[in-house]
């Protein structure tokens, strides 16, 4: 019997997040699932429209809701949840918002949550890593009923744009939402450059950047690559960098296809945020650091004269 899979769509109201048609790759390795993603928006027209392009999507269910014109995920969990019934397992990415989420979801389901789904293998049974990536663990669930699981969105490609659209549904779910959780307001750094979490090139700076200034060579570099900037968690611990910018298994785990690490040791929980990015360039001064061995392209020397000159040379 063929699984029915619910994916509740990441997005700000206007555009799809590229984590959501990850989730959609994910589901889609189940052989014979039947997906259906859910938009839940205060207007979910522009949104929907973009999750039925994308292929592999049987069916897109819109909830509009005034309350949902933030990602609250207190208000969001019971909408899903009045959705879920028919559904055999519920999937959300394994991002900031799926990960507020998708927790609050298995608990109203007093269903079993499966973290960093990197494999579905049936129904009921998944891959996720442990101990910082260097082991494979398979989770099997033990009788009948849901499962709710965040989708490692580093282990997969985003599904592509088809050509043609899948239906779009409009439901109405008669919960009551609640109302101990409000918005108040966003504070996020603005930038310009790309998402980090998305982006297909990367520039990661390390303590070994010296200061927030020392930053500034990178801001330089990746604007010039048109890439996204992050850092390791001893610069944001430093106070080199912001919170948002930190990769590594205590930050973001991204897979781009370039990512350039300059001035980073390479300790295992960075590795573990970097594992899936297709092409690792490495630039320190130690050249036994721990990042040489897993960088494909390596650069022993001072970053400060090495930086400038790459910049230089890219036309």
């Amino acid at each position: 019997m063929s699984a029915k899979i619910l994916i509740v769509a990441e997005h700000d109201g206007k555009k799809l997040n590229p984590s959501t048609a990850k989730c959609v790759t994910c589901a889609r390795t189940l052989a014979g699932a039947q997906v259906t993603v859910a938009v839940l928006a205060a207007e979910a027209a522009p949104v929907a429209s973009q999750a039925a392009q994308l292929s592999g999507v049987d069916r897109v269910v819109t909830v509009e809701n005034p309350a949902n014109l933030h990602a609250l995920a207190a208000v969001l969990a019971p909408q899903v949840v009045a959705l879920a019934a028919p559904f055999d397992i519920v999937l959300g990415p394994s991002t900031t918002f799926g990960k507020d989420l998708m927790a609050r979801v298995a608990g109203l389901l007093e269903a079993p949550q499966v973290s960093d789904i990197m494999a579905i293998e049936s129904a009921g049974r998944f891959r996720r890593p442990i101990y910082a990536g260097n082991a494979i663990l398979t989770v099997e669930k033990a009788g009948e009923g849901k499962v709710v699981g965040t989708v490692r969105i580093a282990s997969f490609e985003a599904a592509a744009s088809g050509n043609s659209a899948a239906p779009i549904e409009k439901s109405t779910v008669s919960v009551t939402l609640p109302t101990h959780t409000r918005f108040i307001s966003v504070s996020a750094a603005k930038s310009d450059r790309p998402d980090l979490q998305t982006a297909a090139r990367v520039v990661s700076g390390g303590r070994a950047l010296g200061s927030a200034d020392g930053f500034k060579i990178l801001y330089s570099l990746a604007d010039r690559m048109g890439a996204a900037v992050g850092a390791s968690r001893a610069a944001v611990d430093a106070g080199y960098a912001p919170n948002e910018m930190q990769v590594g298994q205590t930050g973001k785990i991204i897979s781009p296809e370039l990512y350039v690490a300059v001035g980073i040791s390479g300790a295992i929980q960075h590795l573990t945020g970097i594992k899936d990015a297709r092409t690792i360039v490495a630039i320190n001064k130690d050249g036994e650091a721990p990042i040489f061995e897993v960088a494909d392209f390596g650069l022993v020397g001072d970053l400060f004269q090495i930086i400038p000159e790459i910049e230089r040379l890219i036309s």
